[in-house]
């Protein structure tokens, strides 16, 4: 009896030691991860639809956050129920509050954008509860990307060093259409409209499908009788839906999965995912190289085929990536974070990768990608943000330094009869061979402002291939205008500078022929201050019919090398204004004044005044300043023009005269000035005749001899050129003529040209 107790005691003890060495390995995970020191990680999340206290579209970041032990800055670790922008529920008091994005992201280093789709008043708990289901149509409570706050976004990001990465259903409905247009500009992509989810029960008796893709459907006259699994399209433009069905062998069990691609492979370690099982987006990427895996269906032929009608493709990107300075912008086409429940603790070393290992997909489909996917996508994008946007070796910066006399910052100047730009501290002789750029597209209209961020660059590298180095825009443009040109000049070997315009609306001046009248020169002044913060980078501009307008984040000034001020003047305006203010004297202003100058002169004085006033004070930068001069008003007398208002009246750039600071930066003259017309150019003898460099006749170049003859000042011929129009206005002695010129004529005229400027 004795030695079985003794035999019992020794055997409690062994199991007694097992248990507390079985103890200690359990807990092991759980000290090594308490041991270990947390990151600081700064992460603003956007989440706008949180009707429910579950916050299903975020908890999934916030409970990897906390794994990893990446800490806020405050050194908080992240909660789901409070660290994030959007709406916010309170299920206890039925009652809500929305966490306003700030102004400023600045300490950021990552932007989430989880979703943006928002929540109706049918959505929040207590509302179902109170009322039931609701038949009236759904009342928006918030939702939607904001401009404002897309652009705060996005200038932490271009700016500020932050990591971005957006989630599918964040620049869809209820998001402008403008707002989607820059979002997805921004992330490289071409959002199609189609969206589409995998449904494990088709049947209308099933709970999945909503209502409203139902009874979209059979308002088509068509008849929802589908059962089993399978997937629903919605096209978000057209209300276009297409099913495609397990039962009917369109596509097989095994649905929709995301393959990467070499690069994808190289980044996240992974090759493909377990099947994907809720909502995605189809999108076409602006370059292959931005894609980092792809969406491959399980179709079956008569699935392919139903696809190949309605244009929806069978592979499409499924994760997006850009750069943009030092910063990672990633694109999810996906709802990917989207988890119903997630773990009760997080303290548990390698927690996460044991989950993934046991995460099988025909056990845990809802689940499955999150765990094998996302998650490794997740660590290693928090790693890449954790590390602090600094310049890698391939991001070259060209930012440039300023000259400075009396605390004033200028890029430019003249001198002499020369452009001086300043470059790498000293000041650099500057041929410009430049290129004009309007705000209009084939098949826009002129005011529509229709060319996008990426088209943008597209020309830009396209100029820079040429060997340009100079662009001229007479009006506001777009912000992403100016997003691309600093994008472009940040990395190009040699930048791009800009002469900027400031337009100003010819038909009051045409219809009153008085520059004077308060509401053009308000209506004007305020244009050119507009302009000004716009290239400071501090504007926001409100639509309006045929004018550029957003929010002006990116600062080019710069890349600015010159202001060139208003439009082509109207021979008969001028005369008026020389009329009605014969007395109006010389004008004395703070940085410009005039000698022996007539009342448009005068006028032009004083606006270029405002302009510089303004920019010294407000941002303590200058530029070299002009404004826009045609031939019809040169100060040259033509007396072989056969029309009266083509030689009417001078507009003299002579007689204004810099001072001040802006004797340090100068004026120039600039004009326009084609070889078609006004017809004194193909009539003047002196011209047709002229013997240029290269000699042969050529009237264009005998006019540009005799206009810098008669300046004082150095001339830029801000405007030339012959357009290859199907009709035909003006005709030229040598065939330069307005119109009825094929785009290789063009090119050739054009080229010589351009050495006869270059040459005299």
């Amino acid at each position: 009896m004795d030695s079985l107790i003794i035999k019992l005691g020794m055997l409690m003890k062994k199991m007694i030691v097992f248990l507390l060495l079985l103890g200690l390995l359990l807990a092991l995970p759980a000290i090594v991860w308490f041991a270990k020191s947390n990151e600081n990680l700064q992460v603003a999340i956007i989440n706008k639809t949180a009707p429910s206290e579950e916050y299903r579209e975020h908890h999934g970041l916030i409970w990897l956050l906390n794994h990893y032990q990446y800490e806020q800055s405050s050194g908080e670790k992240y909660n789901a129920n409070n660290d994030y922008y959007g709406f916010s529920p309170d299920e206890t008091t039925k009652t809500y509050d929305i966490k306003s994005i700030p102004d400023s992201l600045d300490g950021v280093d990552l932007i989430y954008v989880a979703d943006t789709y928002g929540v109706y008043e049918e959505d929040l708990p207590w509302t179902v509860e109170d009322n039931g289901e609701d038949e009236e149509a759904p009342s928006l409570i918030d939702g939607g990307l904001e401009m404002e706050e897309w652009q705060t976004v996005k200038e932490q990001v271009i700016n500020g060093g932050s990591d971005l990465v957006v989630e599918f259903n964040s620049f869809a409905s209820p998001t402008t259409e403008r707002v989607q247009e820059d979002v997805t500009d921004f992330l490289g992509l071409n959002w199609s409209g189609w969206t589409g989810r995998h449904f494990l029960e088709l049947s209308k008796s099933g709970d999945e499908i909503p209502s409203w893709i139902t009874s979209r459907y059979e308002d088509s006259s068509r008849i929802w009788d589908y059962e089993g699994g399978g997937f629903v399209l919605v096209n978000d433009v057209t209300g276009e839906i297409v099913v495609l069905s397990e039962e009917l062998g369109e596509v097989e069990t095994d649905g929709i999965s995301v393959e990467f691609t070499e690069q994808g492979s190289e980044m996240f370690s992974l090759k493909d995912s377990p099947s994907y099982n809720y909502w995605f987006d189809i999108s076409e990427a602006k370059s292959d190289d931005t894609i980092l895996a792809n969406y491959r269906w399980d179709l079956g032929e008569i699935g392919s085929e139903k696809l190949r009608e309605h244009g929806i493709p069978e592979e499409f990107p499924a994760v997006f990536h850009n750069k943009t300075k030092a910063s990672n912008v990633f694109y999810f086409a996906g709802d990917f974070v989207d988890i119903a429940e997630v773990p009760r603790f997080h303290q548990y070393e390698g927690y996460a990768a044991f989950r993934s290992l046991l995460s099988f997909e025909s056990f845990s489909p809802e689940t499955s990608f999150f765990w094998k996917t996302y998650r490794p996508m997740m660590t290693r994008i928090f790693e890449m943000a954790s590390k602090g946007n600094v310049q890698t070796d391939n991001y070259a910066s060209n930012q440039l330094v300023m000259a400075e006399t009396k605390d004033v910052l200028y890029p430019s100047k003249i001198n002499g009869d020369e452009f001086e730009v300043y470059q790498d501290g000293e000041w650099q002789s500057f041929t410009v061979k430049g290129v004009n750029m309007g705000m209009a597209k084939p098949g826009t209209s002129p005011g529509q402002a229709a060319i996008t961020k990426e088209e943008y660059e597209r020309w830009f590298d396209y100029i820079g291939d040429m060997n340009a180095n100079a662009l001229r825009v007479y009006t506001l443009h777009p912000p992403a205008f100016y997003e691309a040109l600093h994008s472009y000049n940040e990395s190009a070997d040699e930048p791009l500078y800009l002469f900027h315009g400031v337009w100003i609306d010819e038909e009051p001046l045409e219809e009153h022929r008085d520059a004077y009248r308060p509401e053009i020169v308000e209506s004007f002044q305020e244009e050119m201050t507009r302009v000004v913060d716009v290239i400071h980078g501090n504007a926001t501009i409100e639509p309006e019919r045929g004018h550029a307008s957003g929010i002006y984040h990116t600062d080019v000034s710069q890349y600015v090398i010159g202001w060139i001020i208003g439009i082509e003047w109207f021979p008969k305006m001028v005369e008026n204004m020389n009329e009605e203010y014969a007395n109006l004297g010389e004008y004395d202003g703070t940085y410009v004044y005039t000698e022996d100058a007539n009342s448009m002169e005068h006028w032009l004085a004083e606006q270029l005044d405002v302009l510089t006033k303004y920019e010294i004070s407000t941002y303590q930068q200058m530029r070299p300043l002009s404004f826009t001069n045609w031939v019809t008003t040169d100060n040259i007398e033509q007396p072989a023009e056969p029309s009266e208002d083509e030689d009417l009246v001078s507009v003299d750039p002579n007689h204004l005269k810099p001072k001040g600071n802006v004797e340090e930066a100068g004026i120039f003259a600039s004009y326009h000035v084609y070889p078609y017309y006004p017809d004194f150019l193909n009539l003047e003898e002196k011209y047709v005749e002229y013997i240029d460099h290269r000699g042969e006749a050529n009237n264009y170049a005998g006019y540009l001899n005799d206009l810098n003859a008669s300046h004082e000042l150095p001339i830029l011929i801000a405007e030339f050129g012959i357009p290859a129009s199907r009709g035909k206005t003006h005709e030229n002695p040598f065939g330069w003529n307005q119109g009825f010129i094929s785009e290789q004529e063009q090119g050739e005229i054009v080229a010589r040209w351009f050495s006869i400027y270059l040459a005299g």
